[in-house]
């Protein structure tokens, strides 16, 4: 602990200590005059011999952070004279990290500000430099995204994803899940797209044994398998609207019953469901029930799109490319981080992967240049450039391992790895051309 002003209230400076979390007291001018022992661990000693203030320490700026572009929970709380809360990127001796930061005004007796209490909590869910398996990004759109989720997961509120597919839905349910008090607990997950009814009902209740032809045995459904922990309902705007009358009354009542059976079970799941599809226009159409859409929508959460969060490209590629396999000792020049950043995704993040992945079998050397990453992308734009002329799925497949051959120089190694096909099958499906 250190309190270095003769003004400030011993009391409050002891009373940093009683919060589990980093915490620092600071003036209305935004310096730093004590900080706890917990704030030391974290982030490292404050020097306080000489004027410290939060926004130098924390990010290196020269003003406050609404000075610089960033939303400031201390002059927020100014105005409300209540706590403010914001996700902001720390600087720490770890490099740079997201930070949720707490804003708790001290008033005197006559109602004026004296002093600040920020309690900083490490997010550990989302990193903003190249990473492991959390999140990656530090633009404004992906950081509003992980703000969202650091807010709603410790609660049991009902969350609904919505953002275009490839955008990352199934990784923001798991930092939901893990950031929850259900953690430890199971995460299940159930793609809804292409499910008939009694395959619906079978697979999330669960069935007995002789319940339809084909039930050899019990078979426990996903609620079951999810007890405790978080079920995560993925493509929910493909659930018939037949089907959604049942998954409408598992969640108002918190029982159900497996298919064939009489003995009726409890349910116990924090419920998460994504979709791409725009859910209210489903319910203004009557494609969607309107009370479900209210109970899945409690809290709903927008997954920005590749496209708009360009920033992230750099971070994403890079720890991308540590997970593919064979790609963990190449590089991204600048010229293939530019020519990346300019692309069009379509297919958000699960594109940009499928580039990478096929940059590491096109590269020559560990270096991916921009002559690399052209090649890459221009066998998706020979592919759809020949699609109105192909008249079958056999015509098109030939034609994309063509394109394949062509790109690899002829090598069939190379290209059958592109494919995801053996080589003796490249050879079979070209030689039946």
């Amino acid at each position: 602990m250190k309190v270095i002003t003769k003004d400030t209230p011993a009391d409050l400076a002891m009373m940093l200590n009683g919060f589990e979390c980093p915490a620092i007291l600071v003036t209305p001018d935004y310096q730093i005059i004590a900080s706890n022992n917990s704030y030391s661990e974290s982030f490292g000693e404050v020097d306080l011999t000489a004027p410290a203030f939060c926004y130098k320490v924390s990010h290196n700026y020269d003003v406050p952070c609404d000075q610089a572009g960033e939303s400031c929970p201390l002059y927020a709380a100014q105005i409300s004279k209540q706590k403010e809360r914001v996700l902001h990127i720390h600087h720490t001796p770890r490099g740079k990290e997201h930070v949720d930061v707490e804003m708790l005004p001290i008033l005197d007796a006559d109602g004026n500000l004296g002093f600040f209490v920020e309690l900083l909590k490490p997010v550990t869910l989302a990193s903003p430099q190249v990473g492991g398996d959390e999140m990656v990004g530090a633009s404004p759109a992906f950081n509003k995204m992980i703000e969202n989720i650091t807010r709603v997961g410790p609660t049991e509120a009902s969350v609904l994803l919505l953002g275009e597919s490839g955008a990352g839905k199934e990784m923001a349910a798991l930092a939901i899940h893990g950031s929850s008090n259900r953690a430890a607990k199971p995460f299940v997950t159930l793609e809804c797209s292409g499910l008939s009814e009694s395959l619906f009902e079978s697979e999330l209740f669960g069935h007995i044994k002789g319940a339809f032809t084909g039930a050899t045995h019990n078979k426990p459904g996903l609620i079951e398998t999810a007890n405790g922990g978080t079920l995560f309902l993925d493509e929910i705007g493909d659930v018939p609207l037949e089907l959604q009358v049942k998954l409408l009354r598992l969640i108002e009542s918190g029982v159900y019953r497996p298919v064939g059976s009489q003995e009726t079970k409890r349910a116990d799941f924090r419920l998460v469901c994504a979709t791409h599809k725009d859910i209210f226009e489903m319910v203004e159409r009557r494609e969607f029930r309107l009370d479900l859409y209210y109970r899945i929508n409690v809290f709903p959460i927008h997954l920005p799109s590749l496209n708009e969060r360009k920033e992230d490209i750099t971070l994403l590629a890079k720890t991308m490319l540590r997970k593919i396999v064979g790609g963990e000792n190449h590089v991204l020049t600048d010229s293939a981080i530019k020519r990346l950043m300019v692309h069009d995704y379509a297919g958000n993040i699960r594109e940009l992967r499928n580039i990478l992945s096929r940059a590491v079998v096109l590269a020559n050397t560990p270096v991916i240049d921009q002559h690399v990453v052209i090649a890459c992308l221009e066998i998706d734009n020979n592919l759809k450039g020949n699609r109105e002329a192909v008249a079958d799925l056999k015509t098109n497949e030939l034609n994309y391992l063509q394109d394949l051959m062509v790109s690899t120089g002829g090598d069939k190694d190379r290209a059958a790895a592109l494919a995801g096909i053996s080589v003796r099958s490249l050879y079979r499906k070209l030689q039946d051309s």
